[in-house]
């Protein structure tokens, strides 16, 4: 497993080694320039000659730039500083101009000198914000300068035939980004890698800082964590095997449990079949799928053909799975979503999906929602709820959330419908992120052939068939479905790439390919 830890516990973490002296940021920037000189060998086969600009802020990322570009220079690398502020880092400044750096104040050279000098780089250093970012955006001279470069710098004059731009290397994070919630409201220079310090940042798993981070490769620095509970985690393939329930001999379809299966209208048979085939893929038991009618119809005649493991009408059931291709105005459905709310009240585990995301108040961890982002911002508005800086990004919002906020924040907008709701939330998206009683989850395991229609229904069978093996052991560990909701899309995305590796998938082909993917994960 992956785990990331906050801003305030990096800090907690060093503080008794620098008060020891340790050399921290020489460490980390000796490390910094050892990876920036294996990445100017990758892009030019040489480090000589090769040309590298920092860009420099204040305080201790800064410094770790001036530390790495003084290495660079005496390692023959042509390096210049651009400061952009006058709280330089006193010490760095000096290393880095004994050792031939050439530095440079943005107030005195301007904009359009620098964009100018990045664009016959080959590799920029992007130490402006460290881990004090907030998801803003960089602001000020600094922020121009940001802008500039997004906007201008591949048309730049100098940037040599052979490449589009330099090559971008974060130091720690990407500038601007959230450290501690991947929230991106403002300009982030995207890095092609980010080198991270001592221990990985929750924004660098999360999205969309994920997105702007590159490669993420981690340095460490002697760090010690033990005290610390991570702030995120992702979930690696050597770690489905400890959570996926796997039968014994002595097992049967009772003790393996059986899945209650609302989904799919007939408008919508698609989903129903696309849910029912997750869940037999994933290995449940059995699934009893109720039909919209109160007798077998077209609906179910739709999921015994394409699954005839399928037990049709209702019955006794482990755990739930409903609201895939569901309208929750349809009188046809309307009892049956209002039953398994009722059920998952009562303490039954229940996947909740689409149309059965209406009246989710007062559940608990063994709930789990799984909407997209349209959807989380829909819920947030019906709860009277917004994303954190919502209404400074987009006045015009009004009361309501509006998906574009949710992308922007989502682990603050899938952490707020869990505190309103208490139900653990699985925010589908490119990063999928879960959230539970006191844990996250990121993964980003998926190509991005899967976002075609019906992937959603797929994994809410395989949540569902998890949920209902995992059913004894839920009550007692209300943190379990959360794990389980991360490994349902990591197996998710991993049944995407093996459907057609590099290539468009179907639905239905990701279900199809389930369960050779959880045969090779319970083999590792």
């Amino acid at each position: 497993m992956q785990v990331a830890y906050s801003a305030d516990d990096v800090r907690a973490a060093e503080a008794p080694l620098l008060a020891a002296g340790a050399p921290l940021m020489e460490h980390a920037a000796f490390a910094l320039a050892t990876k920036v000189l294996a990445e100017l060998r990758a892009v030019r086969g040489t480090t000589r000659g090769a040309r590298v600009v920092v860009l420099v802020g204040a305080g201790n990322n800064g410094g770790d730039g001036l530390h790495a570009a003084a290495v660079l220079a005496r390692r023959g690398v042509a390096a210049s500083v651009v400061t952009t502020t006058a709280k330089t880092h006193p010490g760095g400044l000096a290393v880095a101009e004994a050792a031939g750096v050439n530095v440079l104040a943005l107030e005195e050279v301007g904009v359009g000198s620098v964009v100018d000098l990045v664009g016959g780089a080959d590799l920029v250093l992007d130490a402006l914000v460290g881990i004090g970012g907030d998801g803003t955006g960089v602001r000020g001279q600094a922020g121009r300068l940001l802008d500039a470069l997004r906007l201008g710098w591949a048309g730049a004059s100098a940037v040599p035939a052979r490449r589009a731009r330099p090559v971008v290397v974060a130091v720690d994070v990407p500038s601007g980004m959230g450290v501690d919630d991947g929230a991106v409201r403002g300009t982030v220079l995207r890095a092609d890698l980010t080198v991270t310090f001592g221990a990985t940042k929750p924004g660098l798993l999360l999205p969309p800082g994920d997105r702007v981070a590159g490669r993420v490769e981690l340095v460490e620095i002697g760090l010690d964590f033990t005290r610390a509970v991570p702030a995120v985690r992702q979930l690696l393939d050597a770690d489905i095997a400890r959570l996926w329930p796997v039968p014994t001999t002595a097992a049967h379809k009772y003790t393996r449990g059986v899945l209650g299966l609302v989904a799919g209208t007939a408008r919508y048979p698609g989903a129903a079949v696309l849910a029912a085939a997750g869940a037999v893929a994933a290995g449940v038991g059995m699934v009893r799928f109720v039909d919209e009618h109160d007798d077998a119809g077209p609906l179910a005649a739709a999921v015994l053909a394409a699954r005839p493991e399928v037990v049709v009408g209702t019955g006794r059931v482990q755990a739930w799975a409903a609201g895939s291709g569901v309208d929750p105005a349809d009188p046809a459905r309307r009892d049956d979503l209002a039953a398994v709310l009722a059920a998952a009240r009562s303490g039954i585990p229940a996947v909740l999906d689409a149309g059965a995301l209406v009246g989710v108040e007062d559940l608990g961890p063994h709930v789990v929602l799984t909407p997209h982002a349209g959807e989380l911002a829909d819920l947030l508005t019906a709860l009277g709820l917004t994303t954190p800086g919502a209404a400074a990004q987009d006045p015009a919002a009004g009361a309501g959330t509006t998906r574009a906020q949710v992308e922007a924040a989502p682990l603050a907008a899938a952490r707020a419908v869990h505190q309103a709701t208490g139900a653990t939330v699985l925010l589908k998206g490119p990063t999928t992120v879960v959230v539970g009683p006191g844990v996250v989850f990121a993964q980003a395991d998926a190509p991005a052939w899967l976002a075609t229609a019906g992937a959603g229904d797929v994994l809410t069978g395989i949540l569902g068939a998890l949920l209902v093996g995992c059913a004894p052991r839920i009550t007692d560990n209300p943190d379990l479905p959360a794990a389980l909701a991360a490994a349902a899309a990591l197996v998710h995305g991993r049944a995407a790439h093996r459907a057609n590796p590099g290539g468009p998938v179907s639905a239905a082909a990701v279900a199809a390919a389930v369960p050779a993917v959880v045969a090779d994960l319970l083999a590792m």
